[in-house]
């Protein structure tokens, strides 16, 4: 695709977020669009922010379950960007109506990191050690592509389907709980909805980090100390609206809940 080409697009699903109007899927719109042309549309959607005032503060991974991937009919993971107007605390009231077009909410594990990561490379053993802590996070995803008919491609340029996210309410050493069993239980009004461990997402989070760090290296990208990583889902994508109250338990890492409206 040609700069042009990808600027358009990229405007389009600013656009599309700003007005709440979803858009038909990118891929069925032009022909041989690539994950590196998706990922440049991604950049000036994200650009659009920027100039809009927005902070970057972290990054995201998305499709790493395999219920996600069969939900969303798309089997092999993405990336995208997080900003400081995306971020709430446990127990806030997230207000998804004026905010969001079509929101599912899903139950991960957030990294934070206290030194930069740089790819190709990267192991796990370098993940874990860059790790200042781990939590409990609600991810609100989103799309702008109407009806949530995505390709990777489309999910990509969109800012790997981001939302709004909220953080726990406790920040525990990854090295004070198993990652890889840890449980995690997720309430929906009161019921218990689905639950799931850490190895859903790509047989463990850490994987997950891994993975965003050594593949955003390849674009001379790195995860930089400070940045919140959200490592993908561990459990289905739940619809949600206002007036939903949802809520999180991780073993050995503490709580998360969201009140919508």
């Amino acid at each position: 695709m040609d700069k042009a080409q990808i600027e358009a697009f990229g405007d389009e699903l600013y656009e599309a977020m700003v007005n709440r109007e979803a858009v038909a899927p990118l891929t069925g719109r032009a022909d041989g669009i690539t994950i590196d042309d998706a990922y440049h549309i991604s950049l000036r959607m994200l650009e659009r922010r920027q100039q809009a005032g927005a902070r970057i503060i972290g990054k995201k991974i998305g499709v790493t379950s395999k219920a996600v991937m069969n939900m969303l009919n798309v089997h092999q993971p993405d990336f995208g960007y997080l900003t400081d107007d995306m971020v709430f605390n446990s127990g806030e009231e997230v207000n998804i109506s004026d905010r969001l077009i079509a929101p599912r909410a899903e139950g991960e594990i957030a990294f934070i990191l206290k030194k930069e990561l740089t790819g190709p490379g990267v192991t796990n053993a370098d993940v874990l050690a860059a790790t200042e802590c781990v939590m409990p996070c609600f991810e609100i995803v989103d799309s702008r592509i109407k009806d949530w008919k995505i390709a990777i491609q489309d999910t990509i340029a969109d800012n790997a389907s981001c939302g709004l996210f909220v953080l726990g309410d406790k920040a525990v050493s990854p090295r004070d709980v198993d990652l890889v069993t840890c449980g995690m239980v997720v309430e929906k009004n009161g019921s218990i909805i689905s639950t799931g461990a850490g190895a859903a997402a790509l047989a463990s989070p850490v994987n997950c980090v891994t993975w965003l760090a050594n593949t955003l290296g390849e674009f001379g990208i790195s995860l930089k100390a400070g940045e919140v990583i959200l490592s993908g889902s561990l459990v289905p994508l739940e619809p949600v609206k206002a007036g939903d109250h949802m809520r999180i338990d991780i073993g050995g890492m503490g709580s998360a809940s969201v009140c919508f409206s």
